[in-house]
């Protein structure tokens, strides 16, 4: 399993995506790493999330799978590399733990005007495997979509407090 190291320029290999989210950075974070709140927003329009684990701990895994709007299911898994709560996220993400080509995500919650910039960076092994997810899987647009959930979630929870 390769992983991107950190000491060489990434910015050719990344997927940067950035929301500013209404509601504090502490229901946000909740939002994104409670199994409770995760499976009702992650993903894309039209999609659905079974999680079949959820272990929101450093070195602990999520093991997931996303249903297409289509019927077809995208199996997922994530350990969880760096966690410094409310602030940053780090994890390995591929199909699977023996993924040969998985990728790294940092996801950063910071306070601003009033509400919570979530940005989404992942960082593949090669700008090749970064420029065909963005191709075959439209990453940037379902990155979009995904945080467009997560901000009317977060909206939902606010009204609840």
């Amino acid at each position: 399993m390769t992983q991107p190291t950190s000491q060489t320029d990434t910015t050719d290999r990344e997927l940067r995506i950035s929301r500013l989210i209404e509601g504090p950075r502490d229901l946000v974070f909740s939002a994104f790493t409670d199994p409770e709140n995760i499976g009702r927003w992650w993903g894309p329009d039209g999609f659905t999330t079974t999680t079949r684990s959820f272990e929101f701990r450093l070195g602990g895994e999520w093991d997931y799978v996303m249903h297409g709007p289509d019927g077809t299911d995208y199996p997922n898994w994530v350990r969880f590399d760096s966690i410094e709560a409310p602030a940053r996220i780090e994890y390995l993400h591929g199909e699977s733990a023996d993924d040969p080509a998985p990728f790294h995500a940092v996801v950063t919650f910071q306070e601003q005007d009033g509400g919570t910039l979530v940005t989404l960076c992942n960082i593949f092994a090669t700008r090749e495997q970064r420029e065909l997810v963005e191709r075959e899987f439209h990453a940037v647009e379902g990155g979009q979509q995904t945080l467009g959930r997560l901000a009317a979630y977060v909206a939902t929870l606010r009204d609840q407090q």
